[in-house]
């Protein structure tokens, strides 16, 4: 049986793991789930690599919500580089899904926005497991996680 891992953290101001969970088991089935909560998003890429060697998790979903100062962006910049790393160091997918908190204009968009995100990427987790022709046939269409599509762009 595959086993999908959630990665989160004390320090997002949403319940990004369960929103992740509750969409990964309206999704689909033939999973476990493994879920690691760390204090915030520089202690992601090790909880990933966690929960791929020692778990055995056959694919991350890596969930944070940095805050808006540039200190914040740094840290999340460092902390998306060190998912990279675990990527490759596990030849594992982790799908890196953070919600800048100034990336909405109050907190109620806030919510719907890391809500949002974090489904849509649950199920592009599912998707590479077990459907990775939904993925092929969304190739080149413009799709956003969280906000409206940007679309295709047209050859002329």
């Amino acid at each position: 049986m595959k086993t999908i891992g959630i990665a989160d953290t004390t320090f997002a101001r949403f319940d990004m793991g369960f929103a992740a969970i509750n969409e990964l088991e309206r999704t689909g089935t033939g999973f476990r789930i493994e879920r690691y909560t760390v204090p915030g998003v520089k202690d992601l890429p090790v909880a990933c690599k966690k929960l791929i060697e020692e778990r055995g998790c056959d694919i991350v979903m890596a969930l944070g919500m940095p805050g808006p100062k540039d200190k914040d962006k740094m840290c999340a910049h460092e902390a998306s580089t060190g998912l990279i790393r675990a990527q490759l160091m596990t030849n594992k997918h982790i799908i890196e899904v953070f919600v800048h908190s100034d990336e909405a204009e109050d907190d109620s968009e806030l919510a719907f926005l890391a809500d949002s995100r974090t489904r849509e990427h649950a199920v592009n987790a599912y998707d590479l497991l077990f459907r990775p022709d939904n993925l092929r046939r969304n190739a080149g269409t413009g799709q956003r996680q969280g906000f409206a599509d940007e679309g295709p762009i047209k050859r002329r």
